[in-house]
């Protein structure tokens, strides 16, 4: 099998880059990965460091060019560019565009692309109402054809009861099963 075309889309959940950027680290190392950065991600600096540095960081673990508008995510599908397509992390404004078809940031538009040729989509959902307002989103993606979820789990359910992460230690797993049309269980950690 030729080597696998990863495209990784990040969101805002800026507190979760940490874990995003060492698991594209490790998937380097074995896969093409590009790089998507929402417009948000790609210009909002954060007190968990500036958009410039995650741009660059990201730029020297892939050693690609990031896309980080919907005029550059449009041709991803056409062109046939990845394999499969992360979004990672995925906020809960995210999940709710996606389940409800709205196409206006370049991940959206990524991931309406790469769907259009049947492709698999892998989120790795993160948002403090996982079990609330985006719960429904949630399971309306579960319900989706060509969706896998990264296993996820309450990540503090005692001070933030309706939060939930993904486990990024499940990451490539998740993606290789998602390259066979399979979901990788268990989904709930």
């Amino acid at each position: 099998m030729e080597k696998l075309r990863i495209g990784l889309a990040l969101t805002g959940s800026y507190c979760t880059y940490d874990k995003v950027l060492a698991a594209a680290k490790a998937l380097a190392k074995k896969y093409t990965v590009t790089a998507i950065m929402s417009e948000h991600a790609s210009e909002t600096d954060s007190r968990f460091g500036t958009a410039a540095e995650f741009a660059a960081r990201l730029k020297e673990i892939t050693g690609r060019p990031l896309i980080c508008s919907i005029r550059d995510a449009e041709p991803i599908g056409p062109m046939d560019y990845f394999d499969v397509l992360v979004v990672a992390p995925c906020t809960g404004n995210t999940a709710a565009k996606l389940a409800a078809g709205i196409t206006d940031t370049c991940v959206t538009m990524a991931v309406k692309s790469h769907l259009r040729g049947g492709k698999p989509v892998v989120i790795a959902f993160g948002s403090n109402d996982g079990l609330s307002a985006s719960a429904r989103n949630i399971g309306e993606l579960l319900n989706r054809k060509h969706y896998y979820f990264v296993p996820f789990y309450q990540d503090a359910p005692e001070a933030k009861p309706c939060s939930l992460a993904s486990d990024y230690s499940l990451l490539e797993a998740t993606i290789l099963a998602a390259a066979e049309g399979k979901q990788l269980q268990p989904l709930l950690c």
